[in-house]
C-alpha cells in the first residue's frame, strides 16, 4: 500500500512538469481541448437533431446520452475520459515523433524538459583549440546549449596539416575534436570522428589515408559539397545534432610564427624566428612572442557576434602559445574581446607544457597572455589549486603549474584536476567552476 501510494505521488509530481512555463505544451493542450469541445458540441447537436427527426431510436439515444446515470456523472464521466484520452494521445504522438531524437531510456517529458532548460541557459563563448577546449565543452553542455567554441585555424601538423596543404581547406583537427564534444551521442561520435585510418598502399596516383582521422575527411568532404568550410561546419552541426556551435576565428589561411630564445653552447642567448604551429614546441628554448602571417586577417563575423552577445567569455584551457593566442592575434577578434560586456575569464592549464611553458607559474601564463593582448581583454583568472595528486598518477609525469597570483586581475582557484589524469582538467569540476562565475 505504501509503495503504491509513493508511486502514485511520484507519477503526479512527474506529471506536473508538463505545466512548467515555456515548455510550449499548455497552449497546445488548450487548443486540442478547445477543438475536442467544439467537436463534442457538434456531436451533441447532431444527436439531438437525429432524435427529433425520429432517425435515432429512443433506446440508443438514452444509451448515448447516458440517461441511465445521475446528471452529475453524465458531466464528470465524459470530461474525465476526454481529458485522459487527450493526454494519452498526445503522449503517444510525442513518443513517435521524438523517438529518433531521444537518448536511450529517455522519456518524452525528460527530452522536452532538458531541451527547455538548456535552451534557456547562459550564452558562453569559449576560445582555444587542442584537447583542452573539448574537455570544457563536455562539462558545459550539461548546463546550456548556448555554447559557441571559437577555434584556431593555425594548425599545420598531422592529418590537419596534410589536408590543409593538399586540399586548401582550413585545418579540421581542432574543429573535429570540439564537434565530437558537442555532439548529442558523443560516445559513438567520438569513436567515429576520431577514428584514424591505418596504412594503405598508394594506388593509381591516389593519396594514402594513413594517419587521417575520419572526422577530418568528413569536414573536408562537407567543405567540398557545400563550397566553403563555414558551411561545412553548419552542415555538421545539423547532421550531428550538436549542443552548441563551433566557429573558426578567421576563414583566412594563417601561419603561426614565433620568436624563440635559445641558449647556444657558449651560453649566449640567440633569438630564432620559427615558422609553423607544429614546429614551435619542438624547437626548444623560451618563447618570447608569437604572431600570425599575414598579420591583419579578418575575423569570422559570426564569431564576433557571439562575443558581443555572450554572458561569459572563456579563454582556454589549452596550449597557451599554439591554441589560445592564435585566436586572440586576429585583430578584430581581440578588439571585440576588449569591448565585450561579458566577463573575460582565462583558464590556466593544470600542468606545464614542454617546449611552450616550461617552469611557468599561473602568473607567468597571464603575463604572456597580456603581452599579446590590448588592455581590457582579461578580467578573471581561474586556476587549479589541487596539487596533492602524485605526479606519476595515470602513467605520466605531471609538472603542476604553481598557483602564483597574477597582478592586476581577479584570481580564483579551485580543485579542477582530473584524478585519473592529473595533467588535465576534470570536465565536471571545471564546468561547475565556470557556471559559478556567472552568479558571483
Amino acid at each position: 500500500m505504501m509503495k503504491s501510494t509513493k508511486t502514485l505521488l511520484q507519477n503526479l509530481a512527474q506529471g506536473t512538469r508538463w505545466f512548467i512555463p515555456g515548455l510550449g505544451i499548455k497552449r497546445w493542450v488548450l487548443l486540442i481541448s478547445l477543438g475536442s469541445t467544439l467537436i463534442g458540441l457538434g456531436g451533441v447537436y447532431l444527436i439531438l437533431w437525429l432524435y427529433r427527426l425520429n432517425w435515432l431510436p429512443e433506446r440508443l439515444y438514452n444509451l448515448v446520452t447516458l440517461q441511465f446515470l445521475p446528471i452529475q456523472w453524465r458531466i464528470i464521466l465524459p470530461l474525465g475520459i476526454g481529458v485522459i484520452a487527450i493526454f494519452w494521445g498526445m503522449t503517444q504522438i510525442g513518443i513517435s515523433l521524438t523517438a529518433p531524437f531521444r537518448q536511450k531510456n529517455e522519456t518524452v517529458l525528460d527530452a522536452l524538459y532538458n531541451h527547455y532548460q538548456h535552451s534557456r541557459g547562459p550564452h558562453i563563448v569559449v576560445i582555444g583549440g587542442g584537447t583542452g577546449l573539448p574537455t570544457l565543452l563536455r562539462g558545459l553542455r550539461e548546463y546550456t546549449r548556448n555554447i559557441t567554441a571559437i577555434v584556431t585555424v593555425a594548425d599545420d601538423g598531422g592529418s590537419s596539416g596534410r589536408l590543409r596543404r593538399e586540399l586548401g581547406v582550413l585545418p579540421p583537427g581542432d574543429f573535429r575534436n570540439n564537434i565530437a564534444a558537442l555532439s548529442r551521442d558523443e560516445a559513438l561520435m567520438t569513436q567515429l570522428l576520431q577514428y584514424r585510418f591505418g596504412s594503405s598502399t598508394l594506388k593509381n596516383g591516389q593519396r594514402e589515408l594513413q594517419g587521417h582521422a575520419f572526422g577530418n575527411l568528413l569536414l573536408a568532404a562537407l567543405a567540398g559539397i557545400t563550397g566553403s568550410f563555414d558551411e561545412a561546419l553548419l552542415a555538421a552541426e545539423r547532421v550531428l545534432a550538436m549542443r552548441g556551435r563551433v566557429l573558426p576565428a578567421t576563414l583566412e589561411q594563417v601561419t603561426l610564427v614565433a620568436d624563440v630564445l635559445v641558449t647556444d653552447e657558449t651560453g649566449t642567448a640567440v633569438s630564432h624566428h620559427v615558422i609553423g604551429e607544429s614546429t614551435i614546441p619542438k624547437f626548444g628554448g623560451k618563447i618570447q612572442k608569437v604572431g600570425l602571417t599575414p598579420p591583419n586577417v579578418r575575423a569570422y563575423p559570426p564569431a564576433l557576434q557571439a562575443i558581443f552577445q555572450a554572458d561569459l567569455i572563456v579563454m582556454g584551457p589549452g596550449s597557451l602559445y599554439t591554441s589560445i593566442l592564435p585566436n586572440l592575434l586576429v585583430p578584430d577578434l581581440a578588439e571585440a574581446l576588449r569591448h565585450a560586456r561579458a566577463p573575460k575569464v582565462y583558464v590556466c592549464n593544470i600542468a606545464t607544457q614542454p617546449g611552450e611553458t616550461d617552469n611557468y607559474t599561473v602568473a607567468d601564463h597571464v603575463a604572456a597572455l597580456l603581452r599579446h593582448l590590448p588592455p581590457g581583454c582579461l578580467d578573471i583568472v581561474l586556476a587549479n589549486d589541487n596539487l596533492a595528486l602524485p605526479t606519476q598518477t595515470g602513467g605520466g609525469q605531471t609538472v603542476y603549474v604553481q598557483p602564483t597570483p597574477p597582478e592586476g586581475v581577479k584570481f580564483i582557484t579551485a580543485d579542477l584536476v582530473d584524478e585519473a589524469r592529473p595533467w588535465r582538467h576534470d570536465s565536471q569540476k571545471l564546468a561547475r567552476a565556470i557556471i559559478t562565475l556567472l552568479s558571483s
